[in-house]
This record gives C-alpha cells, structure tokens and sequence, in this order.
C-alpha cells in the first residue's frame, strides 16, 4: 500500500498564534516538533493497516518544518516548493492508494481556528461551488483529481465538520477547537494516539469506496480584503468582477481553479 501525507501546522494540536508557526520565532522549534510528531503517528498507524510506501509533503511556510530523522525507513519527504498548482500535495499521483492531511485548518472565513486563511491572508473567503475553500478542499480535490482517496483529517474541530460531507471515507481527528483567538486544545499525547489509531482505521475500510467524482463544472468566488488587490487580479484570465472585493472565476477543469489559486492568492 503507497500512501501520500500533506502536513501543515496551523493545525496541529498545539499551535494558535502566527508567530509558533514562523521560523526563527522563539517558540518555532517546539511546534515544528509537533508538527513532525503528528506526522510521524500517521506514518506508525499507516504501517500498521498495511502501508509499505509513505510520501509526505512539507507544507507549510517554507516546506521546512518536518525533521526527517524521525520518519521511518519508508518515508519519503518532500521539501521546498517547485511552484507546480498542486502546491500542498505535490507529489500525488494515480499510483497511490490513499491520502492523509495532518495539521490543516479552517479557511478564510470561517472561525474555527484563530489563524483561519486560505494559501494567504489576502483572501476574506474563499468559496469553491457550495463549500468554504479550505486549503483541504483544494488539495483533498486535487488528490480526486487523480484518483487518490482521502481518508484522514487532523486539525480544528469546525474543519473536520465542515469537511464529512466531502468525502464518504473520511476519518477526522479533531485535535482543538477555536474561540476567537483562542483554542481549546487535547494533550499531544491523546491527539498523537488518536492520530495513529485513525490513519490505521482509514486504510483498512474499502478504499475504492472512498473515492469521489469530482464536479462537472467549478464556480469560485473570492472575497479580497483589499480592493486594490481585487483589481488587479481582476485581470487574471477569465476572471469576473462582481464588486471591489469580489471577483468570481468558472471553469470546467479542476486544474485550472488550482492554477488561479496559485497565481491570486
């Protein structure tokens, strides 16, 4: 079994400020530590329900984070960006049998964790069809794209309900919740036993179930915080512009969304 991890830390279990999730911050290191660890309980619950082959992304800030001396022999990581749309789960192909995201969070507009954004602050929210635009959505749909089932979410609690509904094999570990600029948050050693005993659940289900169809047709909607952002993004190839902060973007291919998300947020 070959399996792909997507790693992020806004969301992972100990973190609520900006400046834990930026390098050369005093409390950095401790998080980027957490962030390894909840990877590595995938890893170890992955194994377990039969994985032999584990790729993980770093993804987050300057896809740096995760300390490759703690993965295990069968890991590979993935670090740094190479500016490739499928951005946080480079990487992913058809040759894989499922895939996991660890430490993700909610998206702009939503309030369920205190660093809520989506790819970038510069974003009020983000809606792809009938969903908030998570940086989940984008990447979990990218992973459809190419026939990979998602099975396993961690992070805030308003994340992992707002995404059940997405996909039918979906296993969640919420690991905190937001209140304003607050997070109630588990101990690390109750989220990392959760994580390992979820990613072992999620691949021993029929994973043919858990795929999805992608939609036929994409309508997103942007709300900028800025309205000279707004405008010059304006001019982006099919764009539509429905007020100053709102501009609107309809394609029938998937890979175009993800290519408009890398060039406007």
């Amino acid at each position: 079994m070959k399996v792909f991890i997507s790693a992020d830390m806004e969301g992972v279990t100990s973190t609520v400020k900006w400046e834990e999730c930026s390098p050369n911050k005093e409390f950095y290191g401790y998080h980027a530590e957490q962030m390894t660890k909840e990877v590595v309980a995938a890893c170890e619950g992955a194994i377990a329900a039969g994985a032999r082959e584990i790729v993980i992304k770093d993804a987050h800030g300057p896809a740096t984070n995760i300390d490759i001396t703690k993965l295990p022999e069968c890991a590979k990581l993935i670090k740094g960006w190479s500016g490739h749309p499928y951005s946080m789960v480079e990487g992913i192909d058809d040759t894989f049998d499922a895939a996991m995201f660890i430490g993700y969070h909610s998206g702009a507009g939503r309030e369920g964790n205190p660093m809520s954004h989506t790819i970038t602050s510069k974003a009020l929210y983000m809606k792809i069809n009938e969903y908030y635009g998570s940086e989940f959505i984008l990447y979990s749909y990218a992973a459809a794209r190419e026939g990979v089932p998602t099975v396993l979410l961690t992070g805030d609690k308003m994340l992992c309900e707002d995404s059940k509904n997405i996909h039918p094999g979906l296993y969640t570990v919420p690991v905190k919740e937001g209140i304003g600029s607050s997070s109630i948050c588990l101990s690390t050693e109750s989220s990392l036993k959760l994580i390992k005993e979820n990613a072992a659940k999620s691949l021993k289900q029929d994973l043919n179930k858990a795929k999805i169809i992608l939609p036929e047709s994409f309508r997103v909607e942007i709300g900028f915080k800025e309205h000279t952002y707004a405008n010059k993004m304006s001019y982006y190839p099919g764009m539509e512009k429905l007020d100053s902060n709102t501009l609107v973007f309809n394609t029938d291919d998937y890979f175009e969304v993800l290519r408009m998300a890398h060039f406007v947020l």
